[in-house]
Parts: C-alpha cells; structure tokens; sequence
C-alpha cells in the first residue's frame, strides 16, 4: 500500500509538473545609447525574459522613467547608457566630476516616487565608470561601478536574468548577484533583493 502511494505521488506530481507555466520577471530596460539597447533585448529575447526597450538620453532619463513605469509596470527597471569621470582621481568623490551620474541618481529617485518598495520594483542603473555609492544611496537595487572601471553592456542583462529568474520566496544576496556579470564586483555592487519568478498552475490546453 505504502509503495503504491508514493508511486502515485510521484506520477501524480510528474503530470502536475508539466501542467505549470513559468512568470520570470519583466524587465524595462532604458538606455541611453540604441545600439547598446538593441543588443540587450536581443539577449534578454535568447534568455527569454520578456523586456520592453526604450531608447532615452541619459540627461532625459529623469524626465521620462515615472511616465515610462506607469505605462509598462515592470518587476525590473534598468537604467543606463553611458557615464564616465571627467577629471583624475581625486575627484571621485565629487558628482559634478561625473558626465551623467547626476541623471541617473535622479532618475532612481523617480523611479522610488512611483514605488518605493525595493522588492516590487527592482533597479539596476548606472555605466561606466559611475558613481556607485550614490545611485545606491539613492534607491538602486544595484548599481555600477564601485571601482569606477568600465563595464560590459551584457552586465544589465545579466543582472536581469538573475532576479528573474530566482523565486519570489528567496533573496538574492548581492555576491551571488555580482557573480553572473562579466565585470564582477569591481564593475557592479548591490544589496539584498528578493528574486521576481513565479510558477503558475494550470497551463491552459489552447494555443
């Protein structure tokens, strides 16, 4: 009897596996550069991962991304495009030494005003070379680059897939996270977020 009830379970739970449907996380992904937008919704495509792109200057970001989640209410918001820092070293300390920090720290911020919760909305915002600690600061899930390196425009996506695809019931911590990048944590830095996937239940017979 006891054999007969666990090979039904076992059956019964291999039928219910393949009656689920899968929910990853949904990315919009603004840019401050096209080509490098168009090559990340190529990958999140590859990842399937459904994203929106939008191609916005970086100095317009702040303007646009409030308008932009009302309209597409992501579980992920990436902002980037390009930065970078304007004098040597000993002015890293300093915000106006950076070319576009400044949108994206504002940016975040409006991101936060249209929902605070950092596990409803997860962020990733920042490019090369900016000013980690602030956009951090100012409400980013994650952020580049604490060593003011370049990084790679997959690192976003990378991000991305991660949250994605880790469950509702789990926290990511950010060392995990930073691994599936390509620049690492000298590029990209973070804080503890809760992932975005779901599984459904019944997948509907009808296509």
């Amino acid at each position: 009897m006891w054999i007969y009830a666990k090979k039904k379970f076992y059956r019964d739970l291999n039928i219910n596996s393949g009656l689920k449907f899968q929910r990853p996380g949904k990315v919009l992904h603004i840019d401050g550069d096209d080509d490098y937008l168009n090559t990340c919704l190529e990958k999140y495509k590859e990842l399937g991962i459904e994203a929106v792109g939008v191609h916005v200057k970086e100095k317009d970001q702040p303007s646009r991304v409030y308008e932009l989640l009302v309209q597409h209410k992501p579980d992920i918001l990436v902002l980037t495009g390009h930065d970078g820092v304007i004098k040597d070293e000993n002015g890293y300390s300093r915000l106006d030494n950076y070319r576009n920090s400044k949108y994206f720290i504002e940016a975040v911020k409006e991101a936060r005003r249209y929902e605070s919760n950092y596990d409803q909305l997860v962020i990733f915002a920042g490019a090369c070379q900016s000013m980690y600690h602030k956009i951090i600061e100012a409400g980013a899930n994650y952020a580049s680059a604490p060593y003011r390196v370049l990084i790679h425009a997959l690192d976003p996506v990378y991000i991305c897939k991660k949250v994605a695809f880790t469950g509702i019931d789990r926290i990511i911590s950010p060392e995990e996270a930073v691994s599936t990048t390509i620049s690492g944590f000298k590029g990209i830095g973070g804080i503890e977020t809760r992932g975005k996937y779901r599984d459904g239940y019944p997948l509907e017979p009808y296509k």
